[in-house]
Parts: C-alpha cells; sequence; structure tokens
C-alpha cells in the first residue's frame, strides 16, 4: 500500500512524477511477512503488561528467528514491552506471543515495572518547597 500523495489545487506545468512501485514488484525487495508468520500459532500467551521490563538471559541461539534475535539483542539491557514494539514495528498481540515463547525457552526474563510508592515523602516537599521560596 502506498502513502496517500499531496495533490496540489493548482497544479504546476511541470511534469508529474511516476508512481512509486508497490513493495515487491520489480525492485528486488521481498513483500513484508503476515504477522501470523511471524508470531507463529496462536498458542498460550504470558500475562504481560505494555511497561513490563524484558531482560536477556542468554546469547540469540542459531535457531532464532529474525524477530527472536532483535528482541534479544534489544534487551541486553531492561527494555519495556511497549518499547520493544515500536522498535521493532510489530503490534503488541504479536510481541506477546514472540515473548512467551522466548520466556518458555528461558531466552528472556520478564520483570515487573519499578512500582513508585503512592505518596511521596512529606520531608522531601517541605525541603523543595523551602527552597523554592529562598529564590
Amino acid at each position: 500500500m502506498t502513502p496517500p500523495q499531496r495533490r496540489r489545487r493548482y497544479p504546476s506545468q511541470a511534469p508529474e512524477e511516476p508512481e512509486p512501485k508497490p513493495v515487491g514488484e520489480g525492485n528486488g525487495k521481498r513483500p513484508p511477512e503476515r504477522l501470523y508468520v511471524v508470531a507463529g500459532p496462536d498458542g498460550e500467551r504470558a500475562d504481560l503488561d505494555l511497561v513490563a521490563l524484558i531482560v536477556a538471559r542468554a546469547d540469540p541461539p542459531p535457531s532464532a528467528t529474525p524477530e527472536q534475535t532483535a528482541i534479544l539483542r534489544l534487551s541486553a539491557a531492561p527494555i519495556s514491552v511497549a518499547e520493544l514494539s515500536a522498535y521493532l514495528s510489530l503490534p503488541f498481540s504479536v510481541m506477546t506471543v514472540l515473548l512467551t515463547e522466548m520466556m518458555s525457552a528461558e531466552l528472556v526474563q520478564a520483570r515487573a515495572p519499578i512500582v513508585r510508592q503512592a505518596l511521596p515523602d512529606r520531608s522531601l516537599l517541605e525541603a523543595v518547597m523551602h527552597g523554592l521560596q529562598r529564590l
């Protein structure tokens, strides 16, 4: 699918550009994979949240798919599921299927996000307030 093109209200006399060819037609690139091919059969899914942190536990095995290899490289440091989904341009549902498979193979570990205290420390707030008043 090609992106929409802007059209001028009053076209100039300049020659129009040719329409771009869709991906996969004569330019040597393969069409993108369907999401069910990337995620595999829809099986069980781990109960992951968008803000759950994913950490790699092992290097990518030779049998890993390109998506799994990318996930393992990105998750060398803790990274959220939402960030992984955005970096790889995959929907959250596909990401949860991939991460569930990787968690069962013990390639990644999911951690709960850091929980902040419900209320900040009163003495800290008072110190900030007094500091601002001195300015």
